[in-house]
């Protein structure tokens, strides 16, 4: 497919957000609007949207692909994160709504003090920047591929092209656009997904039923796998433990996704809206798998050898399939990973002027000063990602590449250390200065468990469930640096 065709098609895609961004943020754009949307949000929108969100650029183009090596194992880690989402809802969102809080990290700051609070803050930031940075760089790489290289634009200007297009539309209206234009773009994504079953069904000549029986028939379609515990990281219960606590730190510890939460007139909408995103978020990843069991028999029928699966729905989609499946997959992808972005560049902006300076402590947080104030912080996030990802692309090696986005994951289990402790141990009063080196030595030691568990643990190899062992030493270590609070001594003197 001609590279001016995508490229147009991407342009007038941006010019329909540009166009909601502008009608969102005409009446206002102060930072109310910007950090909870007036907490005036529909639920049945936050929900719908949050699907955009949750699934990146990386799970529209990797899932499919990983269904060649894994079959459908990636579905246990789906329902280990439904279980996740269940949790949240009923354990985090009704504190955060009794708090009424702006940083869901403010909460810290009450619970173990100060220095745990900003290390929390810090996590997030550092922990979504690399993240956020990531899942955007290897997009961008499909873009280079696919439509820059053909005009000789460098790689840098490809991702300032998308990072300043992502600005331009959130920089007024925030979450309060960005709750309509993902939204939009979850539609997107969906149709996407149903249209690239429907065109490879029809290339291989086959209808949805019979589509559907041919892949519960297939070799891809295992989902549950029990075997070799010790050394498979697909066994189920590796896959769902690991997933359920990956949710509770990267989804209900995270201030991205809760930042949508945050923005419902109540806790009865904010539940109603994680309830109905979990139903949503399991079908459609149950389509995911299945787009790429497809892609499997469609590249097997025709001889096609892709070496990188993640380069299997783009090479298909977009050399073989035609025209109209090739705008069809380049919609999801955009829709897929803008919505991720987007969504983190606000996230970032507001815990930063919250937990760092001190936006919830002002009585002129709307005033012209801090809406300019909060402009330059979301231009700094912008900047800071473009070099994170220039950085990626410098290091040009896929091993180093993946191994600083996992380091990235392993920051999200002293966030369940810290909270884990300040919900369950209200008795007890952490050290607090030296809960910033806690959170760092965690992260440490698992990584070194990780390295050497094939010999230190009997040929054990650490899947998903890592990050729960690093939650696990933080909150051991928070417990060993802590004491009785005076007044629970008192108490139990007298």
């Amino acid at each position: 497919m001609s590279p001016g065709v995508l490229l147009s098609f991407i342009i007038g895609y941006f010019l329909v957000l540009l166009i909601i961004s502008w009608l969102t943020s005409k009446k206002s754009s102060d930072n109310d609007t910007f950090f909870v949307a007036n907490r005036n949000s529909k639920w049945y929108l936050v929900a719908f949207g949050m699907i955009g969100t949750a699934l990146s650029g990386v799970t529209f183009i990797s899932v499919p692909g990983k269904v060649g090596t894994d079959q459908f194992a990636y579905f246990q880690f789906v329902l280990g994160n439904a279980a996740g989402f269940i949790i949240i809802a009923t354990v985090l969102l009704p504190l955060y709504y009794r708090l009424k809080l702006t940083s869901i990290y403010s909460y810290i700051e009450g619970a173990l003090g100060v220095w745990s609070y900003k290390t929390a803050a810090a996590i997030f930031l550092v922990s979504r920047v690399i993240g956020s940075a990531f899942r955007l760089y290897l997009v961008v790489i499909v873009l280079q591929k696919f439509i820059f290289d053909s005009y000789h634009v460098p790689f840098a200007v490809t991702v300032l092209i998308c990072l300043l297009l992502i600005w331009s539309y959130t920089f007024k209206g925030g979450l309060k656009t960005i709750i309509i234009t993902d939204s939009l773009q979850t539609f997107f994504l969906v149709l996407s997904v149903f249209l690239s079953i429907y065109f490879i069904c029809q290339s291989l000549h086959m209808n949805i039923f019979e589509a559907a029986e041919t892949i519960k028939n297939s070799s891809y379609s295992k989902i549950f796998f029990f075997n070799d515990f010790m050394s498979s990281k697909l066994h189920l219960g590796k896959q769902f433990l690991g997933a359920m606590f990956i949710t509770i730190g990267m989804t209900g510890l995270d201030q991205d996704l809760m930042q949508k939460n945050l923005s419902l007139k109540n806790i009865k909408e904010a539940q109603k809206n994680m309830f109905s995103f979990v139903g949503v978020f399991v079908v459609i990843n149950i389509f995911f798998l299945s787009v790429g069991a497809l892609l499997y028999m469609y590249a097997a029928k025709n001889g096609i050898n892709v070496t990188k699966t993640d380069y299997l729905y783009p090479t298909i989609a977009l050399q073989y399939l035609g025209i109209v499946p090739a705008m069809v997959f380049m919609l999801g992808l955009t829709a897929a990973t803008f919505a991720t972005t987007d969504s983190a560049l606000t996230a970032l902006t507001t815990s930063f002027c919250v937990d760092f300076l001190g936006f919830n402590k002002r009585s002129d947080v709307n005033s012209k000063k801090m809406v300019a104030v909060r402009h330059w912080v979301h231009i700094a996030f912008s900047g800071l990602m473009f070099l994170t990802i220039i950085i990626f692309n410098a290091i040009n090696n896929e091993a180093v590449v993946s191994a600083i986005f996992s380091v990235a994951s392993y920051t999200y289990g002293p966030l369940l250390g810290l909270y884990s402790f300040g919900l369950f141990v209200g008795n007890r009063q952490v050290r607090d200065k030296l809960v910033p080196f806690i959170c760092v030595l965690s992260p440490a030691i698992c990584y070194f468990l990780n390295a050497e568990s094939k010999s230190i643990l009997g040929g054990y190899f650490f899947g998903n469930e890592l990050i729960t062992v690093n939650g696990l030493i933080t909150f051991i270590g928070l417990l060993a640096f802590s004491s009785r609070k005076v007044g629970e001594v008192r108490q139990s003197e007298s």
